[in-house]
């Protein structure tokens, strides 16, 4: 059965094609007419032409506007074959969470955090919940990205009908969704929290056991700060209308709980993904990467396929007929060739950006980057080229602020290369500016270390954050360091690695260095967490 997005368009399609049929005509015969005046012989020759043409333009005016009414019919089943892994998301949207002590707020960080995390793992299977007081399944485990960030953006504590953080609750819920049926793939739950909890502690433990039990790997990416804050509550307008109080009509304060979740992560045997770290999603991401993907086939079935296509391409046709068998083939077939050359060039021209790149002129290049960037044209990748073209003419003013934009882009690819180049700009500054060498020094260690994040495999990368490391001065001295190696380039739009030798350190050596430095930071890590577990203050039930 045929069914039409617009039937409006479909009754009035007789009449245009009536309309244009009746135009056509009149023209036709005004020709006629016109050409009669000259010459009886030139009359009859203007009318034995052209007489199938008010015809040919009324079928395909019909054809038209009946594809113009959005024709669907048919259906047809796409299967898609991934290697997949089973991810639950879960976002926790008590009140807390509502607290701005981050920026916009923690509910607004692990909003933006899961929409990368499913942008970065497209084509695995991930499922969303939200929980507060009590849990929600807003999406099964699916491959359809474009749902989980609808879904992830309308996160909100209005959603849930009980205030406070169930842990408990979430966690035997997200586990019942991972173990359904029997994929070899790991499973792997997220959770977006403060801490703030409502459970008695062993219950949230032993529901952190059965998932351990049932193989199920957790990753706990903290929210906000220590400092106790108070929460806003704001009109739909976000205009500050008061703070959270509780039963008693006291105010509300609120703090990131690192104890009960050093303790989850140490029965889950799990990890924690602290609050400090820009790119949590980032993170999470290599934290799973190294996990088990299993094959599987996606199976969509797709009805009321939309085929308006097909009349357009029939009207097509007949015009297309209708020209070939006339004179004004010739003609059409000479505009043809006088235009084909125009449009390939049109394909071919590069943006004025690009050009005044290619040129030298990178002023010129970042201010029309720029200029896209502002205008939407190019999105992030507009504000990476911007920012990488100014660092190049040596504005490191509106080098910073567009590669830092771009930082923040959901595209992996853009992320890593903005990171790049702005620890490559603080290098080079801490070559210049020796007054603030130390400053600039920590922020290239600060923007490798969020580049390894994106990608740990880079040599480059690793080299320069060996470089940075090893030219901040000890924590009791001052001054620049060691100033024997070069960073290596690269990273930005059009920017070239350097793969020359360099002296100092090897590239071999420069890993191992950055390796055991990154186990000994995260053996750190492990060691605070427990020391926090042992120092974990009593809890106390709270609904918000």
């Amino acid at each position: 059965m045929i069914a039409f997005d617009n039937t409006f368009a479909l009754y009035a399609s007789p009449v245009v094609a009536l309309v244009i049929m009746s135009l056509a005509w009149w023209a036709r015969r005004s020709r006629v007419r016109l050409a009669g005046r000259w010459s009886p012989r030139l009359r009859d020759i203007a009318s034995s032409f052209g007489k199938r043409g008010p015809i040919a333009l009324g079928i395909a005016a019909f054809l038209a506007v009946v594809a113009l009414a959005g024709p669907r019919f048919g259906g047809r089943v796409v299967t898609t074959e991934t290697k997949a892994l089973n991810l639950v998301v879960a976002v926790d949207i008590s009140r807390s969470m509502l607290a701005e002590d981050v920026a916009p707020s923690r509910l607004g960080r692990a909003r933006r955090e899961t929409a990368r995390l499913v942008q970065d793992l497209r084509g695995d299977r991930i499922g969303l919940i939200a929980f507060a007081g009590g849990s929600w399944i807003l999406s099964p485990l699916t491959v359809d990205a474009g749902a989980l960030l609808l879904l992830s953006d309308g996160l909100d504590p209005d959603m849930g009908s009980t205030g406070g953080t169930s842990f408990a609750g979430a966690i035997d819920q997200a586990r019942q969704l991972l173990v359904t049926g029997e994929d070899v793939a790991d499973r792997v739950l997220v959770m977006f929290t403060d801490g703030e909890e409502l459970d008695s502690v062993p219950n949230v433990l032993e529901a952190v056991r059965n998932l351990r039990r049932d193989g199920v790997h957790l990753i706990l990416v903290a929210e906000g700060g220590t400092e106790p804050v108070r929460i806003p509550i704001r009109d739909p307008d976000g205009r500050l209308i008061g703070y959270q109080r509780d039963t008693d009509n006291n105010v509300v304060e609120t703090r990131r709980r690192d104890a009960i979740l050093a303790e989850m992560a140490d029965v889950a045997r799990g990890a924690v993904v602290s609050a400090e770290v820009n790119d949590q999603a980032g993170t999470v991401r290599d934290l799973v990467m190294a996990f088990k993907r299993a094959p599987q086939a996606t199976t969509t079935a797709q009805q009321d396929i939309a085929r308006g296509w097909m009349p357009l391409l029939l009207g097509i046709l007949v015009l297309l007929v209708h020209t070939v068998t006339r004179r004004t083939a010739a003609l059409a077939a000479l505009a043809f060739l006088v235009v084909a050359p125009t449009l390939a060039r049109a394909q071919d021209r590069r943006s004025l950006g690009d050009q005044a790149w290619q040129t030298g002129d990178f002023a010129a290049a970042a201010r029309r980057y720029l200029q896209d960037a502002q205008i939407g044209i190019g999105g992030d990748t507009a504000w990476l080229n911007a920012g990488t073209a100014s660092m190049a003419a040596g504005d490191t003013s509106a080098a910073r602020i567009a590669l830092t934009r771009a930082a923040g882009s959901l595209e992996p690819e853009v992320r890593f290369r903005a990171a790049y180049n702005l620890g490559l700009m603080s290098l080079r500054l801490a070559e210049t500016d020796s007054a603030n060498q130390t400053d600039h020094l920590e922020s290239a260690r600060d923007w490798y270390r969020e580049s390894l994040l994106l990608r740990p495999s880079d040599a480059n990368t690793k080299w320069n954050y060996e470089l940075a490391l090893s030219r901040l001065p000890p924590p009791d001295q001052g001054g620049g360091g060691s100033q024997n190696q070069q960073p290596s380039g690269g990273g930005g739009a059009t920017a070239e690695p350097d793969d020359n030798p360099r002296p100092g350190l090897s590239r071999a050596q420069a890993e191992q260095i950055l390796d055991s430095m990154l186990e000994e930071e995260r053996a750190t890590r492990e060691s605070l967490n427990k020391r926090r577990n042992r120092n974990r203050r009593s809890v106390r039930r709270k609904d918000w």
